[in-house]
Parts: structure tokens; C-alpha cells; sequence
């Protein structure tokens, strides 16, 4: 109940704050701006819609988990909320649990409403939907899975970083984490061993999120099969549950007084 409680706070906070209506509401241009551009082009308008429509959730959805969640914890400890916070009967890692869960509430109703955005576009345009349409909600749920792991590596590391450098190296470890193949590739084609093993521990240790790169396929109406789905959804949610213990584990040895 604690948990629920703490979450329920945090979602609260998280739709009062202005920089996540500033990006739903870019994200709203986004998608009308993708109907406009689908009127004046040449070629598949819901290939457009769909492609622009969930770069957008993806991109601006990834914003939201960086730059709010690494303010979830040092937004407490500067505030001095945090001794208030611990001083009653709630454990540390029901705080951090708490606010995870929170804004991956938040980020749910974002990503619905936007995937919502982008039916109401093709129906607008294209007057029914298809089959293919429904690859649009396993898009949407890997989006999702994707921005929770987001949250997951911003959390970890405002744990014992100031939210410039949480930032910091939330953005990068996202960055390196769509190269991993070329990264491993690199490894494979030096001929020194040395490389060959660290290019291999960091594409193993790096979250992978090529696993979530589903938006292309979706665009073009290619359905993502059942393996693959669950294996990345089972990916997603094992690195984050992983990262969310590390991050507890962190949150527990830190001293506030």
C-alpha cells in the first residue's frame, strides 16, 4: 500500500509538471503536423503517419524518463523532503519503487494517448483500419517497455549522481545502447583480443535498445512475430527490474544526515 501510495504522489506531480505538458503538446504538433505532411506527399500516407507518429512517442517519451526521473530522488533530498519521507515507517526501497512506478503510470497515459492520436489519424485519413493496424499496439507496448528501462537507468544512476550528470549518462548509455551491434561488430573484426573482449562484455552489459526498434517494421505493416515480441518485452522488463534493484541497493547505503 505504501508503494501505491508513493506512485500515486508521484503521478500526480508528474501531469502538474510543465515540462511534460510541453512535450505532450509537441507531441500533439507532431502527429497533426504528420497529417499535413501526409496530405502533400507522395506515397503511403499511414506509412508516414505511423513512422513519424511513433518516433515521436519514442523520442519525446524518452525526454520525459530522463529528465523527470532523474529528478524523482534529488528532487526529495533537495527539498529536504526526504527526512520527513524516511522518518515515517517507509522503507527505502518502497521510496524508489514508488516513484519508478509512478512515472511509468504517467509515461502509460502518454504513450495510450499518442497511440490514440495516431488511429484517429489513419481513421481521419483512410476512413477504416486494416489488419496491419494492430501492430500499432505491439509497437506501442515496446515503446513503453523501452521508456521504462529509460526510467530504470535514470533512476540508478540520480541515486549517488546530480541530475547534470544523471542526465548525462542516462542520454549516452541510451545513445551507445542503439550501436551495440556495430559495437560488437567492431570487436569481431580486430584482430586484438583485448578488443575483442571488452567490445564483447559491453554488448552484453549495455541495455540493447535495437530489441525495441519496432517502428520501422510497424510503418511498412510487417507484424512482429511472437518470439521476438516476448523476447524483448522479457528483456526489457528483467534489465529494469535489475537496474531498479542496484538502484535500491545504492539508495540503501546512502547517508542523509
Amino acid at each position: 500500500m505504501k508503494v501505491i501510495a508513493i506512485a500515486a504522489n508521484t503521478f500526480k506531480e508528474c501531469v502538474r509538471d510543465k515540462v511534460l505538458y510541453n512535450l505532450v503538446i509537441f507531441e500533439v504538433l507532431i502527429i497533426l503536423s504528420s497529417l499535413l505532411l501526409g496530405s502533400i506527399t507522395i506515397g503511403d500516407v499511414k506509412e508516414i503517419i505511423i513512422n513519424l507518429g511513433l518516433s515521436t512517442v519514442s523520442i519525446f517519451g524518452t525526454f520525459i524518463a530522463i529528465f523527470i526521473g532523474i529528478q524523482l530522488v534529488y528532487k526529495e533530498i533537495d527539498k529536504k523532503t526526504i527526512y520527513s519521507l524516511l522518518a515515517k515507517p517507509v522503507a527505502r526501497y518502497e521510496f524508489i519503487l514508488g516513484k519508478y512506478l509512478g512515472l511509468a503510470l504517467t509515461l502509460t497515459v502518454n504513450v495510450s494517448v499518442m497511440l490514440l492520436g495516431i488511429y484517429l489519424s489513419i481513421l481521419y485519413l483512410r476512413r477504416s483500419f486494416e489488419t496491419t493496424d494492430l501492430q500499432l499496439v505491439w509497437a506501442g507496448i515496446l515503446i513503453l517497455v523501452q521508456l521504462m528501462l529509460v526510467i530504470a537507468v535514470a533512476m540508478f544512476f540520480s541515486t549517488f549522481s546530480t541530475p547534470a550528470s544523471s542526465a548525462l549518462f542516462a542520454f549516452c548509455l541510451y545513445v551507445i545502447g542503439h550501436f551495440n551491434s556495430d559495437i560488437r561488430e567492431y570487436g569481431s573484426s580486430s584482430h586484438l583480443n583485448v578488443v575483442k573482449t571488452i567490445t564483447s562484455i559491453l554488448y552484453y552489459f549495455l541495455p540493447n535498445f535495437e530489441n525495441f526498434a519496432v517502428i520501422a517494421s510497424t510503418a511498412h505493416g510487417r507484424f512482429l512475430s511472437a518470439q521476438a515480441f516476448l523476447l524483448s518485452l522479457l528483456y526489457g522488463l528483467i534489465y529494469s527490474t535489475g537496474l531498479l534493484l542496484l538502484a535500491i541497493l545504492v539508495f540503501q547505503r546512502r547517508n542523509f544526515r
